[in-house]
């Protein structure tokens, strides 16, 4: 069932909201700033307002998912 804050994607027959892709991308920053820490990156909140103002689209790429790693995977590790 489709409700009018799920997201008209659809991965695997998942469907996920703007706002779990964008807690999965900061958990994701958080991770790997965690493993190789630059403090020229953004805080975990900069990067969430810089995402904040991204498409769907441009969310899901910035995922980096594709054949070999798909959104499903990324949502299960790290949404």
């Amino acid at each position: 069932m489709q409700t009018s804050t799920m997201v008209g994607l659809q991965m695997s027959d998942k469907k996920y909201t703007k706002e779990q892709l964008i807690d999965a991308l900061v958990h994701e920053w958080e991770h790997l700033c965690h493993d190789d820490y630059d403090p020229d990156d953004d805080t975990p909140e900069e990067y969430r307002l810089r995402l904040e103002c991204y498409s769907l689209e441009e969310l899901i790429e910035e995922t980096s998912t594709g054949e070999g790693y798909t959104l499903d995977e990324f949502m299960e590790n790290h949404g």
